[in-house]
């Protein structure tokens, strides 16, 4: 661990140095090269801060507001479970879902109908709230509770697992399936890069932890708008 660690400090300063701009718009955010750094790289590349929680309210992140596509009648929710759907569902009047199938990776559980699914933010507002988005006006804590510009965002999962997890970082909670460690790692990394958002000591002992045992695992980013 710790010779890792020292391996991959010069590198994160380089990152820090080279990240490029963030697109001006949600369509070059879609066409842009995502950065793609080894899980351990992108990991010591956070910034760490003491997280504080005070004056945070859930509904200052608006959601779940029109979506990507304001035209189709869908919230961002109905979008997101649209886009992850293993099997289609029908779509009726005001974006109703009927049937249709989803893959809910925590759990590792095939989940129907779409009533029994969460929309879990990779990290949870409160812990967006106490890692730096207490700064930011209410449009960017908006378009952070909205985000569909980045997969890992925002992931359809049953409703159980959503629950346990809450507001909890990766130092306190973790998916129960074994196969979803390092992508849930890897996520939530790649999530507070996009952002810009640090994290702690204990969380980053923890997706150190992790990135230890998920050699080969990489993480792909863009920096949010």
């Amino acid at each position: 661990m710790i010779t890792m660690r020292a391996a991959t400090a010069a590198a994160a300063l380089a990152l820090a140095l080279s990240l490029p701009a963030t697109a001006a718009h949600a369509a070059e955010e879609r066409t842009a090269v995502p950065q793609v750094l080894p899980m351990g790289v992108a990991v010591t590349a956070l910034p760490v801060a003491v997280e504080d929680r005070t004056g945070y309210q859930r509904t200052k992140f608006r959601h779940w507001n029109a979506g990507e596509l304001p035209s189709d009648g869908c919230n961002t929710r109905q979008e997101v479970l649209l886009a992850e759907a293993v099997v289609y569902p029908e779509i009726g009047p005001g974006c109703t879902l009927t049937g249709g199938t989803w893959w809910s990776y925590y759990d590792d559980r095939e989940v129907t109908p779409a009533g029994a699914l969460d929309i879990d933010h990779m990290v949870p507002l409160a812990e967006a709230w106490d890692s730096g988005a207490a700064e930011w006006t209410p449009a960017r804590r908006e378009a952070y509770a909205n985000d569909q510009g980045q997969p890992a965002s925002l992931v359809a999962v049953t409703a159980r697992s959503n629950r346990q997890k809450a507001d909890q970082d990766p130092a306190e909670w973790l998916p129960p399936a074994p196969d979803a460690l390092c992508r849930y790692g890897a996520e939530w990394t790649a999530t507070k890069l996009r952002w810009g958002l640090a994290v702690d000591e204990a969380e980053r002992e923890r997706l150190w932890d992790i990135a230890a045992g998920c050699g080969g695992t990489d993480v792909e980013f863009n920096p949010a708008p």
